[in-house]
């Protein structure tokens, strides 16, 4: 981006297929914006995890991704990952315990991921939440919510219930880029009234 070079779209740069970014999401590192997979870790093709990022995200310098080929089982007396070694170590391979398995990691729309911030296996952060710096995130986050500490834990809410839930309703990422470019004063001046008069 002229002015901001450290800045990326990072939509179009990704290759990863379990890997999908909404429109206008950006990178901020200045070391290299465009290889924003680096971040996501222990992504392995056999595991069969997403991460999927909404529309309108800024996401920091070294903010990390912590895939599910990251966790390990904790049922047994070992915690070792023998069963992708190989060697006839594959028997012990889990078909019940899917316990270190925690679902796709799923960040909403018009979310703010602090500088290395790391983000857990199976964590969903709702629309217009917060992350602060460095913060670890293990838990789902509320739309709207501020989150912030190791383990990260709720700082505040944004706003009411109420305007939570007609910003919501609004979705006002989901708009065509000529509404949200008429309506940005409605947007950045948080103008409900504004904003519910332009569905």
């Amino acid at each position: 981006m002229p002015g901001f070079p450290q800045i990326c779209f990072i939509q179009n740069t990704v290759s990863n297929p379990n890997i999908s970014i909404g429109d206008y999401t950006y990178y901020d590192d200045p070391e290299d914006s465009e290889n924003f997979e680096r971040n996501v870790l222990y992504h392995f093709p056999f595991v069969g995890d997403k991460l999927m990022i909404g529309k309108f995200c800024a996401i920091a310098r070294g903010v990390k991704f912590v895939m599910n080929g990251g966790t390990h089982r904790m049922s047994g007396f070992s915690t070792y990952p023998f069963e992708i070694f190989g060697q006839g170590w594959e028997r012990v391979a889990s078909k019940t315990d899917d316990s270190a398995y925690k679902g796709d990691t799923i960040i909403g729309n018009d979310v703010w991921i602090g500088y290395e911030a790391v983000i857990m296996p199976g964590v969903q952060i709702g629309d217009g939440a917060i992350v602060a710096a460095k913060a670890i995130v293990t838990k789902d986050v509320l739309p709207y919510t501020i989150v912030g500490g190791n383990p990260a834990k709720q700082i505040r809410q944004r706003f009411s219930d109420e305007i939570i839930q007609h910003l919501l309703e609004i979705a006002w990422w989901n708009w065509d880029i000529e509404k949200i470019t008429r309506n940005l004063e409605a947007i950045v001046n948080a103008d409900i009234e504004a904003l519910a008069a332009c569905r």
